[in-house]
């Protein structure tokens, strides 16, 4: 078929008025119509001509005509079932010789449609049963349909079958023949399936009035290719109680597979057929969905317990527990090699029946209301109870603990398999002991905490946890489980992957539909053998983390993403919400680690190299070198313990050359007066052997003023520079009014050295003292500096005095 997009096209091309309506769907390429359930009473008109397959099941058709198909030339699957279906004409598929595929289940057919299947040459697969034929014998068009490959008949009305019914088909091989009869059989006439030449048998056919017809059955086909015999309400209203053998002609037919699906069986008809399969080539035996009741009065102590070699048995959906030990033993399941009892209600498991099972190699008791100490039982013996069991499936049943499971099973020497899954496991803090030789658990849809892990075996390589509530993992337990390869968590509420994640030899994990949104490269790299990864359905952080992921998952080209893009969608940051992750792209610079670390270093040296420039420009060399004299002198002092006390009335900052004019005019118009001012200058008051910076810093904090001589000779030393720079730090706290300008020599402030830019903000800014060369001034030059330095006295000792109180008090 052609799987496409569908359209609403009843009708295409040539359609009458009032037809458009109808709901058919068409795909894309006009190969598939599908017209199922829209209460149709007729074949729509005017449907594709190119139609290879068309649906019109479940509708209210009553007839087929002549011109229904014929324009479908092309038809080659066509599914008329499920309708009111009483008539098709003889040409009604005149026009469909390529039709391999024709279902005619559940209509009104009064007869078999002989004529109009004669131009189907290449029919491989015809259902007519469930129709309301009385006869079933075939016309000789059927052995012209030499493809035909299954093929089914019968319906409710069907009462008997005669010898020649199936003659015509003698020489064709079937691959599954199905009849079906009334709700009992009236007659069955022997040689009726001699002609069959099928390897399938299905037979819906009550027996309850004409047992004796079931030998002449199996005795008709003796000799046939028949490999496969389904029953279904082989005894459909009552419990056989005859004492013929109705299975009797079985062990001579070549089956290797029996069912029987549904119908009414009693202890002595299930002994029955157990023994002629016993007898048998038959290898598969299924009861499903039968209706077991013993029967009061029978007494099968005295009996032949069948014990038939089975490659399989499966007992499935019965409600009466008894069928398991209908002999009161658990016998005919000695023989079995892989056994299935699937939904037959039991919550009991008896020590003999173990015992019983010994040549099992895989037990399926799933779906079943086992309870912890109803399958475990303590008073059993269960050390080599099961030397072949290979594979143990206890998935749906009432189970909570897994120490019972284990305890259950680990002293089974062959256990690989063990599913328990769609129980109540996990909830428990419990510590167990398993198999060695387990290397496949199946634990999904349980309670499974972090602390399970602690009962979880070690040998695993496969491991199923999907589905199990957990939220977060035990990381101690892969480390102690080298041979996992196959971890499957996907389901549950993991918060985080943790970065530490160390499993060496898993290829395959399933961690999609969790609750973690962040996953990077560092995730699973302590997992160098991961393969296959299926992460979708995760709220993710649509962060560079994950896109670095990604694009070096495609680069690498593992680990396959099983599930990408569909279920991959962004939960964060909120413009993102609901954005598939496929179309998350971020700024070409937002995750490109190296472009980005390039621009961030290109800008670093450009602007390393713009702030080294400014500060050439700016003379930022000298005001560090400065800074650092001053923070390291005054970090001295406070060392030492010195506090602030002012010993001179001013500290005097000059030149060398300008060393005379200070000590003839300067020292002595100051220091002569009464009292006498006491001033500090470098060559007299300096503290020998102490830094220069020391010396300078310290003198001048120890001083109320600071008077700076200026001259040109002034701005070409260094150290008067420094004396400027260090009284300036110490005005910013103390006020400027502490700093005296006298301008000794007269000096153009705008062609001072960027290193003077204070100075030029002091001389544009404060009012200085100028020294008159013309004598009849200096008097007022005097008498304005002595003003500024205010009146002498109030001063703390001398450096050299303070030293001298010092001695004197030690």
């Amino acid at each position: 078929k052609s799987h496409g997009i569908w359209s609403l096209s009843s009708i295409l091309g040539s359609r009458p008025q009032g037809a458009l309506d109808l709901p058919c769907r068409i795909d894309a390429d006009n190969r598939t119509g599908l017209c199922k359930g829209q209460d149709l009473v007729r074949v729509p008109r005017g449907l594709p001509s190119g139609l290879h397959s068309l649906d019109l099941s479940y509708n209210k058709l009553q007839e087929i005509t002549a011109g229904d198909f014929a324009s479908m030339t092309q038809l080659r699957h066509l599914d008329l079932g499920y309708n009111n279906i009483s008539r098709i004409s003889p040409n009604a598929f005149l026009s469909n010789p390529l039709l391999e595929h024709l279902r005619l289940f559940n209509n009104s057919l009064k007869r078999i449609p002989a004529l109009a299947l004669q131009p189907l040459v290449n029919l491989r697969w015809l259902d007519m049963s469930n129709n309301l034929y009385h006869s079933v014998a075939l016309d000789g068009i059927f052995g012209r349909l030499q493809h035909l490959r299954e093929l089914s008949l019968g319906g409710p009305l069907l009462q008997d079958i005669s010898r020649g019914d199936f003659a015509i088909l003698k020489d064709t091989a079937l691959q599954k023949f199905a009849i079906k009869s009334a709700s009992s059989l009236r007659r069955y006439e022997a040689g009726a399936f001699s002609w069959l030449n099928t390897t399938e048998l299905w037979c819906d056919m009550a027996l309850d009035e004409s047992a004796a017809a079931l030998p002449l059955m199996l005795r008709d086909l003796r000799g046939k290719p028949l490999n496969y015999l389904r029953f279904r309400n082989l005894f459909e209203f009552t419990y056989y109680t005859g004492d013929a053998d109705p299975f009797d002609g079985l062990a001579e037919l070549q089956i290797t597979k029996l069912v029987f699906y549904r119908g009414k069986f009693n202890e002595n008809l299930l002994r029955l057929a157990l023994l002629n399969v016993q007898r048998s080539h038959v290898r598969d035996l299924a009861l499903v969905a039968i209706d077991f009741a013993r029967s009061p009065w029978q007494n099968s102590s005295s009996m032949e317990a069948p014990a038939p070699r089975l490659d399989r048995l499966l007992l499935q959906d019965i409600s009466n527990p008894d069928v398991l030990r209908f002999d009161w033993t658990f016998t005919w399941f000695s023989g079995v090699a892989a056994l299935s009892i699937i939904n037959v209600n039991f919550n009991y498991v008896p020590c003999d029946a173990w015992g019983e099972m010994r040549n099992v190699e895989a037990l399926d008791i799933s779906s079943n209301r086992l309870e912890d100490s109803y399958i475990y039982n303590q008073r059993c013996h269960y050390e080599g109870v099961m030397p072949k069991l290979e594979s143990f499936v206890l998935a749906t049943n009432q189970l909570l603990s897994l120490a019972v499971v284990a305890a259950l099973t680990w002293t089974w020497p062959r256990l690989t398999r063990l599913d328990a899954s769609h129980n109540g496991l996990g909830s428990l803090q419990e510590t167990c002991q398993w198999s060695p030789t387990l290397r496949w658990l199946a634990l999904h849809h349980n309670r499974v905490t972090a602390g399970t892990f602690g009962c979880l075996p070690t040998t695993l390589e496969y491991l199923d946890l999907s589905y199990s509530q957990l939220d977060r993992l035990d990381m101690d337990y892969f480390t102690r489980s080298p041979w996992l390869q196959e971890l499957r968590l996907s389901g549950n509420k993991i918060k985080f992957i943790p970065s530490e994640w160390r499993c060496p030899r898993l290829e395959v994990l399933a961690i999609d539909g969790n609750s973690f949104g962040v996953i990077n490269h560092g995730s699973f790299i302590n997992m160098p053998r991961l393969i296959s990864l299926a992460a979708g359905n995760n709220p993710y952080h649509c962060t560079c983390d994950l896109y670095l992921f990604l694009e070096e998952t495609w680069r690498r080209g593992r680990p396959t993403l099983t599930d990408w893009p569909h279920n991959w969608t962004c939960y964060h940051p909120e413009p993102l919400l609901d954005t598939a992750v496929a179309a998350y792209a971020p700024r070409p610079l937002e995750c490109n680690v190296p472009a980005l670390v390039a621009v961030a270093v290109a800008s670093t040296a450009v602007a390393v190299v713009a702030c080294a420039v400014l500060c050439w420009k700016l003379d930022a060399g000298w005001y560090l070198r400065a800074t650092y004299q001053l923070v390291r002198a005054k970090y001295g002092r406070r060392q030492t313990g010195a506090t602030r006390r002012c010993s001179y009335h001013a500290f005097i900052s000059y030149s060398c050359a300008d060393a005379g004019w200070v000590r003839q005019e300067l020292l002595h118009r100051l220091e002569s007066t009464t009292p006498p001012y006491r001033l500090c200058i470098h060559e007299r008051d300096f503290t020998p052997g102490r830094w220069i910076i020391d010396n300078i810093v310290e003198n001048i904090e120890r001083s109320a003023k600071v008077i700076f001589v200026l001259s040109r000779s002034f701005v070409d030393s260094e150290w008067c520079n420094y004396e400027l720079y260090f009284a300036h730090q110490r005005a910013v706290g103390l006020g400027s009014e502490d700093v005296i300008l006298v301008v000794k020599e007269p000096i153009d402030a705008q062609g001072l050295p960027r290193r003077f830019s204070r100075l030029r903000k002091m001389l544009g800014t404060k009012t200085y003292l100028e020294w008159p060369h013309e004598p009849g001034r200096r008097p007022f030059f005097w008498l304005q500096l002595r003003s500024l330095l205010g009146s002498p006295g109030g001063l703390g000792p001398a450096v050299g005095e303070e030293e001298t109180a010092v001695d004197a008090t030690t």
